[in-house]
């Protein structure tokens, strides 16, 4: 799976340049200055091993690798703020590793990953928590950044950001509004110090809108589910007349058959039984002895036959 791509008003991810091109192997112009770099050995380390992650990414393509050089670049640098120019490298790496993790259809595990470096969604750089915003709202799963994008929006360091409006913006039109939070969108805009009176009027016709957009869908799917509930009860209407037709005919059946039962003379049944066990295994057939028995039960067969046969369907019994 891709990145997400960048949304208009949003700021490009450190690491990535136009095009896609690999970030820069060199130390960042701020932490540059007329002599060499003053760069820390684990500065180094990180942003050598920066490079090739990025290569590994947009040339090999080999995502895992890519990964693995970003842990190692930020486990280099250990969890404590250094100078800008390392938390430069650190934030590119992180921007790496979140695109290696995508690629990888692993973008679940974005969020825990990044967090493990920073450690509190308050400390994310702006253009990590925009790059995350952004990748779950792409697969449809704003909820994951709820709570991350609240924390990070109340702190009181991140208001003095050139980038917390844009943020804002950003948190209100992917996370807020497409999981229906307007009163929560409203109380954020209000309760902001940062904003003026006409940004937080824009914001507020925003919301507006959103919710008329949200109550329409929300009546149109309440009048498809009642169509569909209706087509249902008819099925089912139908099934119903049928299954109580079939039950009627069988109950039917089941009467006539426990009728026929009823009149079968049972004690010329068991009499015949008994004869016909006489004859085959106590007596001999061939012998004229029994052949009182053999017309007995003959005579006995008939009478049953007789009782359980209809007299319409009753076949000619001939002598």
């Amino acid at each position: 799976m891709a990145a997400p791509e960048q949304e208009p008003g949003g700021q490009r991810p450190a690491g990535l340049g136009q095009g896609g091109e690999s970030p820069p192997a060199s130390p960042p112009a701020a932490a540059m200055g007329d002599g060499p770099p003053a760069w820390s050995p684990a500065s180094a380390q990180a942003a050598s091993l920066l490079e090739e992650a990025a290569e590994l990414l947009v040339l090999q393509r080999d995502f895992a690798a890519a990964l693995e050089r970003c842990e190692a670049g930020c486990g280099s640098l250990g969890p404590a703020p250094g100078p800008d120019s390392c938390m430069e490298v650190k934030c590119s790496l992180c921007v790496v590793g979140i695109q290696a993790l995508a690629e990888m259809n692993r973008w679940r595990e974005v969020l825990s990953w990044v967090l493990q470096y920073y450690h509190r969604p308050e400390h994310l750089p702006p253009k990590i928590l925009e790059l995350c915003i952004l990748l779950y709202s792409k697969v449809r799963e704003p909820q994951v950044m709820l709570e991350v994008g609240s924390s990070w929006l109340k702190d009181q360091t991140n208001k003095s950001l050139p980038e917390y409006g844009s943020l804002l913006e950003l948190y209100l039109l992917h996370v807020l509004l497409p999981l229906g939070r307007f009163e929560g969108a409203e109380e954020l805009v209000y309760s902001c110090d940062v904003l003026d009176s006409e940004q937080k009027l824009a914001f507020v016709e925003t919301i507006c809108e959103k919710r008329c957009q949200w109550t329409q869908q929300e009546e149109m799917h309440s009048a498809h589910d009642e169509q569909e509930d209706k087509a249902t009860e008819t099925v089912l209407g139908a099934l119903s007349q049928k299954l109580l037709t079939m039950l009627t005919l069988l109950r039917r059946t089941l009467r006539s058959m426990s009728s026929h039962f009823y009149v079968l003379p049972y004690k010329k049944m068991l009499l015949a039984t008994f004869l016909l066990y006489l004859v085959v295994v106590r007596l001999d057939p061939a012998s004229p002895t029994s052949l009182p028995f053999i017309c007995k039960l003959v005579q006995l067969f008939r009478q049953a036959w007789a009782a359980v046969l209809s007299p319409i369907h009753r076949p000619p019994i001939q002598d």
